[in-house]
């Protein structure tokens, strides 16, 4: 018998944090993080990361593991969940996935298979090199010319991502996106619930509006003031992650912090429309639409709960 797995996604603000743990203490389970920037430590506010006393007691994994400095991908993280879900089980607990980094929940929730291609350094470089002489975009149009789809859905800014797609390419011949959909089709190990919370998207815009708003009153330019200081910058993996590259623009003069915060909201409506156009795609999904909810996330973790105890009798519900 497969053992279960529970993932609870969503756009980036919909309120997947305080469900996350309501669910985890009514199921009595454990959470694993798919957050690509909650795992730097030091990373507090412009990531939006879950506080000790929100946590409410439950059990977290993959959060403040990593320095800033450290590199973090899609592969460090499937081995890292993995190795939490096998302690998590044997516990006897349950393990619930909660993040909105889409490509990491498909990696861990259908065994995607990241070892049949090393990376070559002297490409990677190669690539790195052309990216900053002439430019990110540059770099997209060269992977919009082999592999359109891929272009399609890597943002021209995730250089990292980029310069792996058309790495992949020129080792294999073949397109990383033709890769990813056959990897796609593979079937869950697990006996997987996996839930993506939505809302009506201008109630989730104007949540991510005030969620900026808040980020700037904690002190958001104040934390990146602290990383810069430590000697964090804008080619790291961990300085990418929205808030953190607009704010290290407005402090390098490039901007002021009026345009910083206008990027920032705007970017990130934008990347929570492409989380939510991810999901589409993925297959296994349980909508978890508030507005059919009745607008209460009260009534959608009963939603959940009925489901888990309809399905399995295994969870404590």
């Amino acid at each position: 018998m497969a053992h279960p797995l529970i993932v609870l996604t969503g756009p980036t603000a919909a309120g997947k944090t305080e469900l996350s743990v309501n669910l985890a203490r009514a199921v009595d389970g454990e959470i694993i993080s798919a957050d690509s920037m909650q795992v730097y430590r030091h990373m507090d506010i412009g990531s939006a990361k879950i506080t000790r006393q929100e946590m409410d007691g439950v059990p977290h994994h993959l959060i403040d593991v990593l320095e800033p400095t450290e590199e973090f991908n899609v592969v460090i993280f499937q081995k890292i969940a993995r190795k939490a879900i096998k302690e998590i089980y044997g516990r006897g607990r349950i393990p619930i996935v909660a993040g909105g980094t889409g490509f990491y929940i498909q990696a861990l929730a259908y065994d995607i298979d990241f070892t049949e291609n090393k990376d070559d350094p002297a490409v990677r470089r190669e690539l790195e090199q052309t990216a900053k002489e002439k430019g990110a975009e540059y770099l997209h149009q060269m992977l919009k010319e082999v592999d359109p789809v891929s272009a399609e859905q890597i943002h021209a800014n995730n250089i990292k991502r980029v310069v792996r797609a058309i790495e992949f390419y020129r080792q294999t011949g073949t397109k990383i996106s033709e890769h990813n959909q056959a990897e796609r089709q593979k079937k869950t190990p697990y006996d997987l619930f996996y839930y993506v919370l939505n809302m009506e998207r201008q109630a989730l815009y104007e949540r991510i509006d005030k969620r900026v708003d808040q980020m700037l009153d904690d002190g958001l330019v104040e934390e990146v003031k602290r990383l810069a200081a430590m000697g964090c910058t804008r080619d790291m993996v961990s300085m990418q992650g929205l808030g953190y590259k607009e704010i290290l623009d407005y402090l390098d003069g490039q901007c002021s912090l009026s345009e910083a915060v206008y990027t920032i909201k705007r970017d990130t409506r934008h990347f929570a429309k492409r989380q939510i156009t991810w999901f589409k795609r993925e297959k296994d999904v349980r909508w978890l639409n508030l507005w059919e909810l009745g607008g209460s996330r009260e009534k959608v973790l009963d939603h959940i709960l009925s489901e888990l105890k309809l399905y399995r009798d295994m969870f404590p519900c």
